[in-house]
């Protein structure tokens, strides 16, 4: 791993594929870390130059006195892509991710190729689901944390995904107890603030959306609106719930991969 020195502490990363190739930054949920995207590593490495990294607040990055804020999350990946020297990339993100995408979509559409934005929203919940999580988890820290990694294996994965996977889902959910609750309460604010409803026609780069039709976080509803406010904007759905990328896999790599080799 390696990191990059921002203002006020570092941003972990990780780059695989071969050199040269475009640069595909993959940016995670909401409690997870960098490896939530380890599924599909090898066939994105087989086309792209791939920039992982650990969101402000998750994993081995830096965790600064919240609330965040979505615009400040999307100028970490600047600075990122500045440090690196990287141009232009295409960007994914899931759910917190695809906010981030969204602000980057609207403000810095000249840094991205093509963007896709996963199991997300324009607008994700209010002050009434935020709010009382964010007290829970400064109040109880690293129980809450241990009581929302619990929870969320029914928000994160279908009943049937979960059963038949469960070390997977193990793997997964565990990266959310671990997760600085200070770091977390953060990132919740900036998700709590976030509302794009307003600007999706200011993005101007090709867009796929994807949803999970079993996502009760953030339920297909939301991607289509997004979809349907980009001109152009393409639209996939499978049957997931909120983590689409670990639990469909192969056949979710298979039409980012398409989505971004398209002429």
């Amino acid at each position: 791993m390696a990191s990059v020195q921002l203002a006020d502490g570092v941003l972990n990363y990780r780059l695989d594929g071969p050199e040269g190739a475009p640069v595909l930054v993959l940016s995670n949920s909401l409690g997870t870390d960098h490896t939530m995207w380890d599924p599909q590593l090898p066939a994105f490495a087989a086309h792209f130059r791939v920039l992982r990294y650990d969101t402000r607040g998750h994993g081995q990055s830096l965790v600064t006195e919240g609330p965040y804020s979505i615009e400040q999350l999307g100028r970490d990946v600047l600075a990122l892509l500045d440090a690196l020297k990287i141009e232009r990339a295409h960007f994914c993100g899931l759910s917190m991710g695809g906010l981030i995408g969204q602000w980057l979509g609207i403000h810095a559409g000249e840094r991205l190729n093509r963007l896709i934005v996963c199991n997300t929203a324009a607008k994700i919940g209010n002050d009434e689901v935020w709010n009382p999580r964010i007290d829970m988890v400064l109040r109880d820290r690293e129980a809450a944390m241990v009581g929302l990694r619990d929870a969320s294996i029914e928000r994160w994965f279908t009943k049937a995904y979960a059963q038949a996977n469960p070390d997977q889902a193990k793997r997964i959910t565990d990266m959310l107890a671990g997760t600085s609750p200070d770091g977390y309460a953060a990132n919740c604010g900036a998700v709590r603030d976030a509302d794009f409803r307003g600007q999706l026609g200011e993005i101007k780069v090709p867009l796929l959306v994807i949803s999970g039709s079993a996502d009760a976080v953030t339920p297909p509803a939301g991607g289509r609106f997004i979809q349907e406010h980009v001109v152009g904007a393409e639209y996939a759905e499978f049957q997931a719930a909120h983590l689409s990328n670990v639990e469909v896999g192969a056949p979710f790599s298979r039409r980012v991969i398409d989505f971004l080799l398209a002429r």
